[in-house]
């Protein structure tokens, strides 16, 4: 029983991961189309000099 068990805990942990990892690739992709959004769709600053869209 104790071998059955683990090796559905495996399953779980490994299909757990497999999720998360794709999960973690679409909000890489999203975070990745905003930022070129906002690199490309950037307006002038009101001192007229290099236009950024972040503030940093």
């Amino acid at each position: 029983m104790v071998p059955i068990l683990l090796v559905l805990l495996l399953a779980l942990l490994l299909f757990g991961a497999g999720f998360a990892l794709k999960a973690l690739w679409w909000i890489a992709v999203a975070v990745l189309v905003i930022w070129l959004l906002g690199f490309l769709l950037r307006t002038t600053n009101a001192g007229g000099g290099k236009a950024r869209w972040y503030r940093w």
